[in-house]
Order: C-alpha cells, then structure tokens, then sequence
C-alpha cells in the first residue's frame, strides 16, 4: 500500500502528526488508530504516541468509530479570518452575493507564498463543487487565482508559478507563463477575471480582486490580497455573464 505521508520537511514526528490530521480531515469518516497506523506506515504503538497530544490539545476527538476532527479547527479558521483582516461581515457579504447572482461564491487570499479558498457558501455536503475550501493549487487556471495573481509584483508571481506549476487540468487550461502574463494583463485592464472551463470542464468562474488597502501594502510577500469570486455551470454564466458581472462589481465595492 502506498504512503501518504509527504516528504519529510522536519522531524520525523512532527511531520506523521501533520500527516495523521491531514488524513482524518479526508477521510470521509472517523478513521481508527491501526488504519491510521497502515497510512503512515509506522507501528500502532508509535501511532498512539502521535494520537495522543493531538487528541489532548483538542486537534482530533476519538469516538467508538475511530478519530474525527477536534473543536480546536474551527478555531484555526477564527484565526485565519482574523490575521487576513477581511472585510467586515464577510460571511454576510458572500451570502448575499449568492442571493445576487444564484451562484456560489468564494472568499480568496494570497498570503506568504499560498493562495487559499477561505470561505464559501458552496455546502460542505456538496462534493461536486470544484472548489473546496482549502489550499488552492490551480490558481492559473482559476478566476480567483487570476484575480490574485495580477495583483502581485511580477517577481512573487513569477515564484508563486514556479512553485506551484501550471498544470494542465482541462482542454482549456492555459499553461504557459508567457500566455498568462497577457491574460493577467487583460484582467488589469477589464477589473475582472473569468475561466471558462479551465480548471473544470463543466464550471465558470469569475473574481475581482477586493480594494486596496486591506492587509497594507500588496507589493510584500508577507502581506494579503484578497478576491471574491463566483462559480456556476458554464451554460447558465453565457445566459447572463452581464447581471453577474454587475452583482460581483457591486460586492466587491461594498468592501471598500
């Protein structure tokens, strides 16, 4: 059975509990110690040893099915929120932006490197949407990846792609730098940034980057940059591209 630990970057324990929670918080179910003992490919006893201060501090609670996600990661996210310093309200702006377009809408950042889906309207039950809070790995071919991207120096843009690569993910990706530095520049010039198709076959998705002046100042890589974006089926964003356009406008100016 392959591993899913990642490649070691610190010391070996430090690196199996991160692998542990990230694997409970996967899993589509409670996962138990021998299962989580095969993942990491490490003795039961050595699980158990790494199970326990992350049961203690209150990351994973172990019920009789096995370990789930502790109440300490809702507070992780409290945290994340506020050390991003959005716009106040958020999590009512974005409910409102559904009602707006019929769409479901995001909350995105940049920060130190990392483009990150922070919050979203999109259920948590809702395991077609295609994008999940979390990590985003396809901001080249995402709407509020591009957002984000053309906001920053050329130089933290040039490393971010080279970090992270340009995949190609549909039929309609765009995969080569030179060519996402024009559409970049498209998305300066227009306020807006759209992906037909790009990152799923089946989805549109438009963002515009929030107003400057939240988080300080975007040209340091320590610093955020935040977007709100929208995503729907394709077929019913060329229906009205203009209403949901206008609503997305309009949000984002709400955050000024």
């Amino acid at each position: 059975m392959k591993s899913s630990v990642m490649p070691s970057t610190g010391p070996q324990s430090v690196d199996r509990a991160l692998a542990i929670l990230d694997a409970v918080a996967d899993a589509p179910g409670p996962l138990g110690a021998k299962a989580l003992a095969r993942r990491m490919e490490c003795s039961l006893s050595t699980a158990y040893h790494l199970l326990a201060p992350l049961t203690a501090r209150g990351y994973l609670v172990r019920t009789a099915q096995g370990y789930v996600l502790g109440p300490r990661i809702p507070g992780l996210h409290r945290s994340l929120l506020r050390h991003l310093e959005p716009a106040p309200r958020m999590t009512d702006l974005l409910a409102r932006l559904r009602r707006a377009t019929g769409a479901e809408a995001y909350y995105t950042a940049y920060r130190g490197g990392l483009i990150t889906v922070v919050d979203t309207t999109a259920p948590v039950t809702d395991a077609a949407n295609p994008f999940a809070p979390g990590r985003e790995t396809r901001a080249h071919a995402t709407a509020h990846g591009k957002a984000l991207l053309a906001e920053l120096p050329r130089p933290l843009r040039r490393r971010y792609l080279a970090e992270h690569g340009m995949a190609r993910l549909t039929g309609a990706t765009i995969t080569s730098a030179e060519l996402l530095e024009a559409e970049l520049s498209r998305v300066r010039g227009q306020g807006f940034a759209v992906s037909v198709g790009e990152a799923d076959p089946a989805y549109t998705c438009l963002a515009v980057a929030l107003p400057r002046g939240r988080g300080g100042d975007h040209g340091h890589d320590g610093d955020a940059v935040h977007a709100l974006s929208v995503s729907l089926p394709t077929e019913e964003f060329r229906r009205r591209p203009r209403e949901i356009r206008t609503a997305l406008a309009q949000a984002a100016a709400g955050c000024a």
